[in-house]
């Protein structure tokens, strides 16, 4: 009983957090954001992208206030916990492009690990085979950071390089809400047209990025922390947002399961395996999902900032040259992607496994 009463103690935060992002999720899918989308970091990432005119799919077209709302969530509770400190250097440019490939992975699947457990919590079976995907490459990835997988040290920066990313964006939606600037898109119809009010949707974000900045919140790391460490607490906060998405669907009466008829999904199990596998392996290697990543970069960490802008191009990739998914199927350019991600994934794991390794003892 002391033993349970511990754990608790030292994962309250965690579960606290898993509880919040569940009904931010409930709440913002209730106010008009996507059914099983109300907390998606792909897609919003992906509607961003189309709203910066990256892409020209019309349906997924919005600059998401929750990003904005994360990243400045985690850059206001890391700087009142004087934890903000600009860091870079650490292999940008293969960030970067890791970036791209979770997220060309995450959109065949139609969604980000967060995503996916909020799709479990509303019943829909096909994210579950996405959940054995998404085990599967971490599990691959994790074969490797054993092995010495390594994308280098990250030096101290200033200030200013760790504060331009969320400034920037910080920027762009003040542009985007005071209607000073035309060049945004939005879109009439579709995903991108199914959004929650601008205000609940950005305090909602600063909420989960406050709390996300102080627990380390984070669904890759679950799995790798549980297997290599055998602590279980990040797996117990994101179990927490599938009970909380679960039993908050079923008292709406929105709790449907089955594999057909999910909103905003298909049912090409094949695909959505083999794009969380490149969604886990990814992550794994980035050291954290998307997610994390969003609350790195607020955090000051210009390598995460670069992460992110990575998945901003995938998104934009994804659509314009039809890699994404829809409610119909994978698309024969998916398919292609998903082998080509993979064995991307397979080259830097070794280089930066074994190479560097020979270099050091060289």
């Amino acid at each position: 009983m002391k033993e349970n009463t511990s754990w608790f103690k030292q994962n309250w935060l965690l579960l606290l957090t898993g509880f919040v992002v569940g009904v931010a999720a409930l709440v913002l899918g209730a106010l008009g954001n996507p059914g099983n989308m109300g907390f998606c970091i792909a897609c919003f990432e992906r509607d961003i992208a189309g709203a910066l005119g990256l892409h020209g799919a019309a349906a997924v077209q919005y600059f998401r206030p929750e990003i904005v709302g994360i990243v400045l969530g985690a850059l206001i509770m890391a700087v009142a916990c004087k934890e903000f400190q600009g860091k870079a250097g650490s292999s940008p440019v293969i960030r970067f492009g890791l970036g791209a490939l979770v997220m060309i992975g995450a959109l065949v699947f139609l969604g980000c690990p967060l995503r996916m457990v909020i799709r479990i919590g509303g019943g829909d079976l096909n994210a579950i085979v996405g959940l054995v995907g998404f085990i599967v490459g971490i599990l691959i990835g994790i074969v490797f950071l054993k092995k010495g997988f390594t994308l280098g040290r990250a030096y101290k920066q200033s200030a200013a390089e760790g504060g331009a990313f969320p400034a920037a964006l910080i920027f762009m939606f003040v542009l985007c809400i005071t209607g000073l600037c035309g060049l945004f898109r939005a879109s009439a119809q579709g995903p991108g047209a199914a959004r929650a009010p601008w205000i609940v949707s950005i305090l909602a974000g600063l909420v989960v990025g406050a709390l996300a900045q102080r627990s380390r919140f984070c669904m890759a790391g679950g799995i790798r922390n549980a297997v290599m460490f055998k602590d279980f607490g990040l797996v117990a906060a994101f179990g927490m947002v599938i009970v909380t998405v679960l039993l908050g669907n079923l008292i709406l009466n929105k709790l449907h399961f089955s594999f057909e008829g999910q909103p905003i999904a298909h049912t090409d199990g094949l695909w959505n395996f083999l794009g969380m596998v490149v969604v886990g392996w990814g992550s794994t290697l980035l050291g954290g999902c998307p997610l994390r990543q969003l609350i790195l970069s607020g955090e000051g960490n210009a390598d995460s900032a670069v992460t992110v802008l990575g998945m901003i191009f995938g998104a934009a990739m994804s659509h314009n040259f039809k890699l994404a998914s829809s409610g119909d199927g994978s698309t024969e350019n998916g398919h292609i992607a998903v082998w080509l991600a993979l064995a991307a994934l397979l080259v830097v794991s070794v280089v930066c496994t074994f190479m560097r390794k020979e270099k050091k003892h060289g």
